[in-house]
């Protein structure tokens, strides 16, 4: 059985207690769990974002208010009641100056199939580009004294009923300021499209009554929806009761309806300075359905638009992909739930994208106690959270900018820690060899796997280097080496073939990050990091010296054979070999002066005292006129 009454003279309080009625009996809330309005800004794509509460329905002009309509929909006692609201002017219910009439609530054709199928995140297709002259026009026109007289001139590029709705989206995003004040008072009254066409400022439900009030001026049917959002201060898995936090927009185009949110389209509110920044996201105008419940859950569940529709339950326990997410080309992520429970301490997160796409992680706020590689279509994360108990993982996309975004929050819940698995806190992100890499100009490497475990404390990585790339590396370890002169010295860099050696000796057993990173020869700057190994040794009995210490003209292909160690004992005979090329002379330099001989192989072979030294050196002559020498090595002796 279906109840209809039409009320002429009810008041909007009256609603809201039907409302408020409606939805305790529907889920068992008290009034005093009703949400706090003030809490009205949401984090969005790694910054903080907008959202306002709805705390009374959209406030009209004074005196064109002369009608409202409410509609109840009467169920059996076990079923969830629907309450349709709609406020209308009186010329509206009667016809406008356009010709439409009151638009109709979504139906079962209006539905999307669920789930979102990947090939566009928008509810009907669309090509951008063909938006480039509207979007110009449509951000350069300014305020008008009247809505009419900006609608018109809105609409000169406008064409369809999809352009007129594009048009008015872009002039709200590019000018309307979001209204802090308004937002935290909740007697200020920043709702009427007049009001926010002078001050060019409102909270969301402003956003959503100005986008419905131009497009019917311009003859597209528009609604506002209220609902629940999953905006600033939201967390993971939380319930949402009481009155709605939030309001956007429906649009009819092209025989159904589609979803829009003006506000979240516009730009960012930041906390700490309390500003509003004019950011464009794309993302919320026309989106799909099966994308737009992520973080919306409209009063009447039909605007979902999803077939079957979602439960509130649902929406509370789903996982939640930021806009973000998508607007960096993520199709999917696993595991599907926001809740994680590690398995012998780990948790794995893995990331499909459409694209090669860098990747950050932090957890509890530190790039720490995780291995995340990359791959040509998304990544891998593995984390060890330190301790027992709840741990925020957040993960972070970068796309075409220099600006990481925030596109997945987790929660992990550890109930063991593994301390065989404590991992370098100097291991940055992304760890191994991949697309990077090979962008940067380092390829074919010997170890495609980022963890390398070595028995004895060495090992030899090599790579191909693209013309014109000087690579330096650092070894980092909790406990050693602690200094960047030492960070390099337990690494000597080789050059034979065309690619690039890597000889590490480790100072002791444990685990240690190899940095790696490159800078073109002829540009100036400091070297970019590219990526790490995860180096492992649980031999105690390692206890490998340093590398000797390499000067400015050791050449990128010259080659040390012997003596490695870059400490020497004292009084012994120590032989030297080495192959350098385009050099006069070579000498080495201890209490007295050797020099060496170039052989038949092209090395450099002789012999030194350490005796009544503390330092020795290898000396060169670049030219045979020259009447200097440049060092080039230096090794340290022991002491007697």
């Amino acid at each position: 059985m279906e109840l209809k009454k039409d009320i002429n003279a009810v008041s909007i309080d009256m609603l809201l207690i039907v409302h408020s009625e409606k939805r305790r009996a529907a889920q068992g809330t008290h009034s005093d769990q009703q949400a706090d309005p003030s809490a009205l800004l949401q984090r969005r794509g790694g910054f903080q974002g907008i959202g306002n509460g709805v705390r009374r329905w959209q406030k009209l002009e004074g005196n064109d208010l002369h009608g409202t309509q409410l509609t109840v929909e009467v169920h059996p006692r076990d079923a969830m009641p629907q309450l349709l609201k709609k406020f209308s002017l009186a010329k509206r219910l009667q016809g406008d100056k356009n010709g439409n009439t009151r638009p109709r609530q979504p139906g079962g054709k209006d539905a999307h199939a669920y789930p979102w199928d990947r090939s566009s995140l928008k509810s009907m297709s669309l090509d951008l580009r063909q938006f480039e002259k509207l979007d110009l026009h449509a951000s350069q026109v300014t305020a008008k004294s009247g809505l009419d007289e900006l609608v018109s001139d809105l609409l000169q590029e406008a064409h369809t009923d999809l352009e007129r709705v594009r048009a008015i989206w872009i002039w709200i995003c590019h000018h309307i300021e979001y209204d802090i004040a308004a937002a935290q008072e909740k007697d200020r009254q920043a709702f009427k499209p007049t009001d926010i066409l002078r001050t060019q400022k409102t909270n969301c439900d402003g956003y959503a009554g100005l986008f419905e009030r131009m497009c019917r001026i311009a003859g597209v049917q528009c609604m506002t929806v209220p609902g629940y959002s999953k905006g600033f201060g939201y967390q993971t898995g939380q319930s949402f009761s009481g009155e709605f936090d939030h309001a956007w927009n429906a649009v009819y185009l092209e025989g159904r309806w589609h979803l829009v949110d003006s506000t979240w389209g516009s730009g960012l509110v930041d906390t700490t300075t309390s500003k509003f920044t004019f950011l464009y996201n794309e993302f919320y105008f026309l989106t799909h359905p099966a994308l737009f419940i992520e973080d919306h859950f409209p009063d009447n569940k039909n605007w979902q638009l999803l077939k079957p529709p979602q439960s509130l339950r649902q929406f509370e326990n789903n996982m939640y992909h930021k806009s973000e997410f998508y607007n960096k080309g993520m199709l999917s992520a696993h595991p599907e739930t926001s809740m994680i429970r590690t398995v012998n301490g780990k948790a794995t997160v893995t990331i499909e994208s459409c694209a090669p796409t860098l990747f950050m992680f932090m957890l509890n706020g530190k790039q720490e106690h995780g291995l995340l590689s990359l791959r040509k279509n998304g990544m891998k994360l593995e984390v060890y959270p330190p301790t027992m108990g709840t741990h925020k993982l957040q993960i972070f996309a970068k796309g075409n900018s220099d600006i990481y975004s925030s596109v997945l929050e987790y929660t992990l819940k550890c109930n063991y820690v593994d301390m065989g698995v404590r991992l370098p806190a100097e291991l940055h992100q992304p760890v191994g060899p991949s697309w990077f890499s090979e962008q940067m100009g380092i390829m074919k490497p010997s170890h495609p796997d980022p963890i390398i475990h070595t028995s004895d404390g060495r090992c030899s990585i090599s790579f191909s280097v693209e013309e014109g790339i000087n690579v330096l590396a650092s070894l980092h370890g909790d406990d050693g080496p602690i200094t960047e002169e030492t960070q390099r010295r337990y690494i000597f860099q080789l050059h034979w073939e065309k690619r690039t050696e890597l000889k590490v000796q480790l100072p002791h057993a444990g685990k240690f990050a190899l940095k790696i990173f490159v800078k073109k020869r002829q540009e100036p700057g400091n070297y970019i990091f590219v990526f790490n190994y995860l180096l492992c040794c649980a031999n105690t009995k390692v206890n490998w010296p340093m590398f000797p210490e390499s000067f400015g003209n050791w050449g990128q292909d010259n080659e040390l054979l012997e003596p490695l160690s870059g400490v020497l004992p004292a009084n012994r005979n120590i032989p030297f070999k080495l192959k350098l090329h385009g050099i006069a002379k070579v000498l080495v330099k201890g209490q007295d002066t050797w020099p060496l001989t170039l052989n038949h192989e092209g090395y450099w072979e002789g012999s030194c005292s350490t005796a009544g030294c503390q330092e020795v050196y290898v000396m060169v002559l670049e030219n045979a006129n020259h009447n200097f020498y440049s060092y080039i090595l230096k090794y340290k002796v022991n002491a007697q």
